[in-house]
């Protein structure tokens, strides 16, 4: 079985974040054949053009951390209905300097969790916008917006509830079918039908 390298990124910096313990769930639950390796966001500086002409190293590092990358998985809190600023800040990071959008192509998942019952679905919405523009495409279904039940998690991201479990476990699967199938298209030169394959 082809082994894919999954890129995640946890869009919030803080310690204790449900997404955190969301994202070792999911690691937990994925199928044998994907590896995982967070790529960090919280050392990049605030965007500015201004650094397109001598970019500094914490942003050759992002890039190259995402263009190693064969998908990316983006595990994050919904802060104001929206994207939280330090994923942004990422985001416009790794499409720049202009011409060298690391997204480009890059099969992506979305996934998010919160303590409110709509769970991070307003920021989905927002990041898909934002993915596909900078063409990267995404998985659009199944969907997770987790409403997060801390009894459901223990700290290592063991998922303690079956149905959630199961949930989850459906999902990476999923996402793992679609990175294969957007990487084959990619490979054959037509990345037309990347509808998802639900079993």
């Amino acid at each position: 079985m082809r082994q894919y390298n999954i890129g995640y990124f946890v869009g919030s910096l803080a310690t204790k974040s449900i997404n955190r313990t969301l994202s070792k769930a999911l690691i937990k639950l994925a199928p044998e054949n994907l590896s995982f390796t967070e790529i960090p966001i919280k050392d990049l500086p605030l965007y500015s053009y201004d650094y397109d002409e001598d970019f500094p190293a914490v942003g050759k590092e992002l890039k190259s951390a995402i263009e190693a990358s064969d998908g990316l998985l983006f595990i994050s809190p919904e802060y104001n209905r929206s994207i939280p600023g330090a994923l942004k800040n990422a985001i416009d990071w790794a499409s720049r300097p202009w011409g060298t959008n690391s997204f480009a192509g890059k099969p992506s998942g979305l996934v998010g969790a919160s303590m409110g019952a709509i769970g991070t679905a307003v920021m989905q919405s927002s990041m898909r916008s934002v993915l596909s523009f900078l063409d990267s495409p995404q998985l659009n279904s199944p969907e997770v917006y987790l409403a997060f039940n801390q009894e459901d998690f223990d700290v290592e991201g063991n998922v303690l509830n079956k149905s959630t479990s199961d949930f989850l476990k459906h999902y990476m699967g999923e996402y793992a079918g679609f990175v294969a199938r957007v990487l084959d298209a990619n490979a054959e030169g037509h990345i037309g039908d990347l509808s998802p394959q639900h079993g």
